[in-house]
């Protein structure tokens, strides 16, 4: 025999006291992830901190961000971000990503992968084809002790070595009768 059922308001839960019970939960969960616009930025010590608008009239600051290993950028105002809250719970945000479509370059080819700032023009580029382009509206500045290429080089411009110009140096007291030479063709 099946066991009696108990009689409405003995005990049996309702779908509006369900509901009631849940509305804590549901929040948390609804509120657990969420975009956000970058106020600032603080980039001492070992973890970056931001401060962010969530929703209308939400700021915080003290963020926490995470950046990939190997991979580090200050972001500026206007960025935008995605947020997560720790358990669910808006006092202990950290941000997972931080993207600026103000300044993200557009038009690459399935596969491609670009390193880019908001300065116009910085970009590192492994191109679909397999080379590598760089470039800046500024210099571009190798420090190491030692450079090798292996494989050709094409320069275009000006090659200057100890400060002497391969396009346009002389050799002194090299010709006869001691004068230099002239400068390459």
């Amino acid at each position: 025999p099946r066991p009696a059922a108990a009689p409405a308001g003995a005990g049996a839960m309702n779908i509006r006291d369900l509901e009631r019970a849940i509305a804590p939960l549901h929040r948390r969960v609804m509120l657990a992830i969420g975009r956000a616009v970058l106020r600032q930025a603080d980039d001492a010590g070992g973890a970056q901190r931001l401060q962010v608008s969530l929703l209308a009239g939400e700021t915080r600051g003290e963020v926490e961000r995470f950046q990939d290993y190997g991979f580090s950028s200050h972001p500026i105002a206007g960025a935008e971000a995605v947020v997560v809250s720790v358990g669910g719970n808006r006092d202990n945000p950290v941000a997972v990503v931080v993207a600026d479509r103000r300044s993200r370059p557009q038009g690459l080819a399935a596969g491609e992968v670009c390193i880019h700032s908001h300065i116009a023009g910085q970009r590192i580029t492994l191109k679909a084809d397999g080379s590598i382009l760089i470039q800046s509206a500024a210099k571009v500045r190798l420090e190491a002790p030692t450079v090798e290429v292996v494989g050709a080089v094409t320069v275009t411009g000006d090659v200057v070595a100890g400060g002497i110009s391969l396009r346009t140096h002389t050799h002194p007291g090299v010709t006869t009768g001691g004068g230099s030479t002239g400068a390459p063709t």
